[in-house]
């Protein structure tokens, strides 16, 4: 039985419009089935349910908007449907096109801010730790966790934006501190120092961790001195992908696991402990990739979305050369407002980079083609590319990517991996 304060009933009474009626029934409804005993107000929202799947979705949103609906946290958005900036063609219909973007407006209209990605912690959202907060989107939700120590569940498509407009979600799951303790210890020490200092190594390592951990919170230790803020975007969108990983400790890099023993909540005695060795990684690098030979048919990169910091690593190993590949470079507004600014995106450009902004190439028909080889870095694409674009993929390094594109064929590094 799940309670609810006199104000959280009044508001579902409709003592605040009919929208935020319906928004806190929705989230009562969610308590009840999670089993827990009652509400917690949270800080800030990430909503995920912007982007267009059907006309159920943008009907819902724009029932909240007629009802007078408003966020009452800070709530930022995920990626949508369509490119507004305008950086790259959607291949949408026209009917889904306008649904998708009079989803898009009812959003905004409810007082969501437009950032419009799937990394708003590097577009300026980032909680304090140990502040609850409703997040959707699977490698948002990983890093708010995990990197920022912030408290959020995998909220779902319209409980989002619900907990947003109410500012309470369910106690239960990850708002919990006894829920965020390690429960097994992965040792990466063994691994070669090469290897770790490696960006193509931590997809390939958040790939493992997914598959081995599920749901399950665990604790890595021997990673000290290599993890970056880009690589811990990566390993955790790569662990959410292959599992369900909503948190992960990172021993002397996470803000709740200074060591092992805080990280399990005081003593790491007893706990199951895995020693990563290089075939295992091995077998998640093959399973990153679902094509043979040599062909390569388009790059991808950037899910999530590319931070400033990736863009200006693309300009560095392009050089100044031209690529014979389609390369498609998603990133948010944010990044591409700061490569306006100093002329790096026309550059780029007339380099032969198509930047899609706003949304991406696994979301929404961009693609010039159905069929053939995606080369990718990222771990989420690999696994999200086949499904949702209908192309094989092919995992690579960032240098790959590029070497691959300036040649047209399949260029890949992968001693790190023997």
């Amino acid at each position: 039985m799940t309670h609810l304060t006199p104000d959280e009933q009044a508001l579902a009474a409709g003592d605040r419009g009919e929208g935020a009626a319906m928004a806190m029934r929705i989230v009562a409804e969610a308590a009840r089935l999670m089993g827990a005993p009652g509400l917690i107000p949270v800080a800030s929202a990430h909503i995920d349910g912007a982007l267009y799947h059907g006309d159920s979705g943008t009907l819902f949103a724009e029932t909240l908007v007629g009802g007078g609906a408003k966020v009452a946290v800070p709530a930022t958005l995920n990626v949508g449907a369509l490119d507004l900036v305008g950086c790259s063609r959607v291949r949408l219909p026209p009917h889904e096109r306008g649904m998708a973007r009079r989803m898009m407006a009812a959003y905004e209209a409810m007082g969501c801010a437009p950032t419009w990605t799937c990394a708003p912690y590097q577009a300026g959202h980032r909680p304090a730790v140990g502040t609850d907060v409703a997040w959707g989107e699977s490698n948002a939700v990983v890093f708010c966790n995990s990197v920022l120590g912030a408290r959020t569940n995998r909220y779902g498509d319209f409980l989002d934006i619900a907990c947003a407009i109410v500012a309470r979600a369910p106690d239960y799951g990850l708002h919990r501190p006894e829920n965020r303790r390690a429960r097994f210890v992965v040792d990466a020490s063994g691994l070669t120092p090469e290897l770790r200092a490696s960006d193509a190594f931590w997809p390939v390592i958040g790939t493992w961790y997914g598959l081995q951990a599920g749901t399950a919170v665990g604790v890595i230790d021997g990673l000290q001195g290599f993890a970056t803020e880009d690589r811990l975007k990566a390993f955790g969108a790569a662990s959410a992908s292959a599992g369900g990983v909503g948190l992960f400790h990172i021993a002397g890099v996470t803000p709740e696991a200074p060591d092992v023993a805080t990280a399990a909540g005081g003593s790491a005695a007893g706990l199951e402990t895995i020693r990563l060795t290089g075939p295992m990684l091995r077998d998640a690098y093959d399973r990153l990739s679902t094509a043979d030979g040599d062909t390569v048919d388009a790059i991808a990169i950037g899910s999530p979305h590319l931070s400033l910091d990736e863009v200006r690593e693309l300009q560095r190993l392009l050089a100044g050369r031209a690529v014979r590949l389609p390369f498609y470079a998603c990133t948010g507004r944010h990044v591409i407002r700061a490569i306006d600014a100093d002329g790096s995106r026309a550059a780029l450009e007339t380099q032969g980079i198509t930047f899609v902004a706003d949304t991406c190439v696994v979301v929404t028909p961009i693609l010039e083609r159905a069929t053939g080889v995606l080369m990718t870095n990222s771990g989420k694409f690999a696994h999200y590319a086949p499904g949702n674009t209908g192309l094989a993929a092919r995992y690579g390094a960032l240098a790959d990517c590029v070497e691959s594109a300036v040649a047209g064929r399949l260029v890949r590094e992968d001693s790190l991996w023997s």
